[in-house]
């Protein structure tokens, strides 16, 4: 081959990789409402800023007609770019080519991105549209995604790693999203699940649809694998550029820090009137969140599921911050199963990546019922405890209005190496409320009252005054702080100022053993 053919067979073999599996498989990805592999590396990257690995590799195998149908970049996208100019690695699976189905060749390609992610301290994205192992490769295909879950395992909590799941997901490849920090899913499009609806039919005999059994709505609001529902390709791919912007690039960096124009010391007024008079009555905690928090900027995670516990990333002072709230709107902000694993998975995050977390309490106990505790709530509510007490990085807790029973010790308290322990005035913190307080301790009294029910608002406002009040956690201690709310801003970015420097170790180990 002369000089001119080898530049010639260059050109030929690019528009080969930029192809894909041509223009009508194109068509029919773009007809789906989808985008193309490249179009959404693109998207998700600086423009101009993408620089392909692994560009021509193909499939070795050559059993059942495979040696026939060689594609160049054999089903996936990898490389290298740029998110508001820092480094990002990321794959895009290639739904055109063989259905984006995983081979032994293109998973080198995503394990090279991912060794290079990892040796460069920099964020993994994985763009998931395929329609699972190649069959025609068999156990080498299985081998691959072992290669993949490997990899996903070793990065988790040295780089942070994000999962899009933009078209299907079945069988062994839900198993790395699964392990990656965040996985968001498309309307209409996404799905994911180990069996299909057909498979489930034959052998349970349950009929359900796809969308039922794996789509976006279901694992963002039943079973939790997803954290971000997004309309299209285009709006999760900004979701993963926002997500992007809170997080450090690894675990040996702080997050980038943004130019603040919220006022350090502004103080909000309006926070005395968040909480209503009646310690029963509901209100909205996110409403609190965006009051404190850098010009209301809240970016929720797992806004769908379990909604009695919100999580999700703001900034104090133009500085990142995991926060975590109790949300008296549903079931009275509650802790129950899903919420203390939501918290607890968040919670780590949060501490690999060191992002100071603020919480916010309001929590009348642990949900009752047979249903929790045969469901394990005694050990997943240790969870969310484990994930607090494990936890390093600077923990800010403010007591909005309740913090009752192992709740208040579970919710980052003192108790807990809380660094920053304040409360409003209004708050309650006690073993339980008054109305069942009182009822256990003076039933003979009430009884015999002349006016029982004057009795029991009287004997009530004593065990408030009494036991109740976050005078007495401050007289023991227990808080730093009695705050006005409105203060509740400068208050926090205050101490995350004097707490920038902290350093807090764990006795050696191996690694600890949670309540899993």
């Amino acid at each position: 081959m002369n000089r001119e053919q080898r530049f010639a067979e260059l050109e030929r073999r690019r528009a080969e990789a930029l192809a894909g599996g041509g223009a009508e498989r194109v068509a029919k990805q773009h007809a789906k409402g989808c985008l193309t592999a490249r179009e959404r590396v693109e998207l998700l990257l600086d423009p101009g800023s993408f620089v392909e690995l692994g560009t021509y590799v193909t499939h070795r195998s050559t059993d059942f007609g495979m040696d026939r149908r060689r594609v160049t970049g054999d089903g996936v996208v990898a490389g290298w770019g740029t998110v508001d100019s820092r480094t990002v690695y990321v794959f895009a699976q290639d739904f055109t080519v063989f259905g984006g189905t995983m081979s032994e060749a293109n998973a080198r390609k995503i394990c090279a991105i991912m060794d290079l992610a990892m040796d460069n301290g920099a964020p993994i994205v994985g763009l998931n549209d395929s329609g699972g192992a190649r069959i025609q490769e068999g156990v080498l295909s299985l081998g691959a995604y072992a290669e993949v879950f490997l990899r996903n395992t070793l990065a988790s909590g040295v780089v942070p790693q994000i999962s899009a799941i933009l078209g299907p997901c079945a069988g062994g490849a839900v198993y790395s999203p699964a392990i990656t920090d965040f996985t968001l899913m498309v309307e209409g499009t996404s799905a994911m699940f180990v069996t299909g609806p057909e498979v489930i039919k034959a052998v349970t005999a349950e009929e359900v649809s796809f969308e039922d059994l794996g789509g976006a709505m279901t694992h963002n609001s039943k079973s939790g694998v997803a954290h971000f529902l997004a309309e299209d390709d285009a709006d999760c791919l900004r979701h993963i550029r926002r997500l992007l912007s809170f997080l450090p690039a690894n675990n040996l960096e702080d997050a980038p820090r943004r130019a603040a124009t919220d006022p350090v010391d502004r103080r909000d007024p309006d926070l005395r009137g968040v909480v209503p008079d009646a310690s029963d009555q509901p209100y909205d905690m996110k409403d609190v969140v965006r009051r404190v928090v850098d010009d209301g900027d809240f970016f929720e995670v797992h806004e769908h599921f379990a909604q009695n516990l919100i999580v999700g990333f703001a900034r104090l002072n133009g500085r990142s911050v995991g926060v975590i709230g109790n949300q008296p709107r549903v079931l009275a902000g509650v802790l129950d199963i899903d919420s203390s694993v939501k918290g607890a998975r968040f919670v780590r995050f949060c501490d690999a990546f060191n992002l100071p977390l603020v919480t916010l309490e309001d929590v009348p106990g642990f949900l009752p019922g047979t249903r929790q505790e045969w469901g394990g709530i005694i050990r997943h509510g240790a969870k969310l405890l484990y994930a607090y007490c494990e936890a390093t990085v600077p923990k800010l807790t403010v007591v909005v209005r309740k913090a009752y029973g192992g709740a208040y010790d579970v919710m980052s308290s003192k108790h807990i190496r809380g660094d920053y322990n304040v409360a409003w005035p209004t708050a309650e913190m006690a073993v339980m409320g008054a109305d069942g307080a009182v009822n256990i301790l003076y039933r003979e009294e009430i009884a015999k009252a002349r006016d029982p029910a004057a009795e029991r608002r009287r004997l009530i406002a004593e065990y408030n005054d009494k036991f109740a009040s976050p005078w007495v956690a401050a007289e023991l201690g227990y808080l730093d702080d009695v705050i006005e709310p409105q203060d509740t801003r400068p208050k926090l970015i205050a101490a995350l100022e004097m707490l920038r420097s902290k350093r807090q170790t764990l006795p050696f180990k191996k690694h600890g053993n949670p309540p899993l």
